[in-house]
C-alpha cells in the first residue's frame, strides 16, 4: 500500500474522528526537529531486524495478559513488538519487547525503562501528543526511530509505515519489513477497553471508534498478507 492509497483512508479517519490534519503536521514537525539531536535507527536496520522473522505483535486489548501467559513458550527467539501500553503487560511478565510502537499514551516510564535495555522505540507524531513528545523524547537514551501519519516526504527524520492506531501500526510495521509470520495477541474488538489502554472514561467513545479503524486496517492488510494470525 503506497502513501497515496493510504492517504484516502487517512482522510476518512480524520473526518470520522474529527481531528485536524494540520495538527498532525505540527506534531510531526516537532518530532522531526527533536530527532535531529538523536542517534536514530535506520530503515535498513529495521529491514534486517524484521525481514523473514516470526513476529508477535501485542495490542492492549482485554485478552492481553491471559494470552501472554497462554502463549509465552512460543515467544522464545521470536521478535516481540508491543503497541504502547501493552509494553507494561510484557514487562509484568518478565518480557522485554524488541520494538515498542508508541505515541506515549501508555505508561511511558515502562517504555523508557525498556528502551534503556534493548527495546527500539518507534515514536509517532500526531495532532494531540506534541507536549508528550517534548516531555518524553529527551528521556529515551536507547535506539529510536520516528514516524508520521502525514506525507513522510516532508521530513528528513520521519517515516510512514502506514496504519493509524499503535496496534495496527505495529502490524503494518512488521508487514512493511516483510516479517514471514505475524501473530497478533491482545487484539480484541468486543467493545471492551483493556486496562493497558490507559484510557480515561471521557475518551471511551473515541477509543472504540479507533478500535474499529484498527480492525478495519488490519483486516485490509490480511487480505494481502495471508501470514497474519490472531491468537487468543
Amino acid at each position: 500500500m503506497f502513501y497515496k492509497q493510504y492517504e484516502k483512508i487517512y482522510k476518512k479517519i480524520a473526518k470520522d474522528l474529527n481531528f485536524n490534519l494540520k495538527d498532525d503536521e505540527k506534531s510531526s514537525d516537532t518530532l522531526n526537529k527533536l530527532l535531529q539531536e538523536k542517534k536514530l535507527v535506520s530503515e535498513n536496520y529495521l529491514q534486517k531486524y524484521l525481514s523473514d522473522k516470526e513476529v508477535f505483535v501485542f495490542g492492549a486489548g482485554s485478552s492481553l495478559e491471559n494470552s501472554i501467559i497462554k502463549h509465552k513458550k512460543k515467544f522464545k527467539n521470536k521478535i516481540l513488538i508491543s503497541a504502547d501500553g501493552a509494553t507494561s503487560a510484557l514487562l509484568k511478565n518478565d518480557l522485554i519487547p524488541d520494538i515498542i510502537v508508541t505515541d506515549f499514551d501508555g505508561n511511558v516510564i515502562d517504555q523508557i525503562n525498556a528502551n534503556s535495555k534493548k527495546s527500539i522505540v518507534v515514536i509517532h507524531g500526531h495532532g494531540d501528543n506534541i507536549d508528550k513528545i517534548k516531555k518524553y523524547l529527551p528521556k529515551l537514551k536507547g535506539k529510536i526511530i520516528g514516524t508520521t501519519q502525514t506525507n513522510p516526504g516532508s521530513y528528513k527524520n520521519l517515516y510512514n509505515f502506514y496504519g493509524f492506531t499503535d496496534g495496527d501500526r505495529a502490524v503494518y510495521l512488521a508487514d512493511y519489513f516483510k516479517a514471514k509470520k505475524i501473530n497478533l495477541i491482545g487484539f480484541d474488538y468486543n467493545g471492551e477497553i483493556g486496562k493497558y489502554s490507559f484510557i480515561k472514561n471521557k475518551d471511551i467513545k473515541q477509543k472504540l471508534k479507533k478500535l474499529e479503524w484498527c480492525k478495519y486496517l488490519i483486516n485490509l492488510l490480511k487480505k494481502e498478507n495471508k501470514n497474519i494470525y490472531y491468537l487468543y
